[in-house]
């Protein structure tokens, strides 16, 4: 198989931090060399893609801000498409709210005024915050996360993500959100299929995370590619219901599909 476009996730698979994964960058040249356009995909919300040039030009990796998509972009597109003329209570990083806010986005911190609450990771989240929005969805206005992220792989060990922000409300709420953006989900495979606009047979995802990457990848109708260079072990491979194609310590092994 001849393939035309690759969507790579970021954390664990070519960075963590803001290290380049061994062997990573030598992939992704050979993806390049290979004819092979790729696009950067990560259900990191805090940060918009111009940011991640500085960031992975650093790593290694030679990417323009058109090349990249973010959780945060899924989401703006999202509120933007469903919520424009809505004021947004937000439990989110400042990135996030920035973006928002360049999108023409409006927010609120009237938990009464609110038209939906927006969930996301913040390093700041505590007891107020759940009370805060325990009220809001009290009134049964819309509830939506970035992304479902549980866990993001960091330099020394892996931390909480948007997920456990968005569990700990649903939990209070007992509530699911109504929508969970990010990778997997439609709004996601609608920005991808936008930008590598090929057949789905033509096109690998690569990802360290089954629920996320190779979830997109399997939905789309897209080859996936699982490295083990991030949150994924064996243990989890065999114990979920998600199988991807190819299996790879790491994005430098990425000729055994290729090549």
């Amino acid at each position: 198989m001849e393939f035309s476009g690759a969507v790579l996730d970021v954390d664990g698979t070519v960075v963590r931090g803001d290290d380049p994964i061994p062997g990573a960058p030598a992939g992704y040249r050979r993806l390049r060399e290979t004819g092979i356009e790729t696009l950067f995909v990560s259900n990191n919300p805090t940060k918009a893609p111009p940011a991640y040039v500085d960031r992975l030009g650093a790593a290694g990796y030679d990417v323009d801000a058109e090349r990249v998509f973010t959780a945060g972009s899924v989401t703006t597109r999202y509120l933007r498409e469903h919520h424009a003329n809505d004021d947004l209570l937000c439990i989110a990083d400042p990135g996030l709210l920035a973006q928002f806010a360049d999108a023409g986005l409006s927010t609120t911190d009237d938990v009464d005024a609110a038209d939906a609450l927006v969930a996301s990771i913040d390093r700041e989240f505590d007891y107020e915050d759940l009370c805060t929005a325990l009220w809001a969805l009290e009134r049964e206005i819309p509830f939506i996360g970035t992304d479902p992220d549980v866990v993001i792989p960091a330099p020394e060990r892996d931390v909480p993500g948007s997920g456990a922000v968005i569990n700990a409300i649903a939990g209070v709420a007992e509530r699911d959100p109504d929508a969970v953006l990010g990778k997997p989900s439609d709004t996601a495979i609608e920005m991808v299929r936008e930008r590598l606009p090929y057949p789905p047979e033509e096109c690998l995802v690569v990802g360290d995370r089954l629920d996320t990457d190779i979830a997109l990848g399997e939905r789309a109708g897209m080859t996936t590619v699982l490295v083990r260079s991030g949150v994924t072990d064996d243990d989890d491979l065999a114990a979920s219901e998600l199988s991807p194609d190819h299996v790879l310590d790491h994005l430098g092994d990425i000729d055994r599909v290729v090549g």
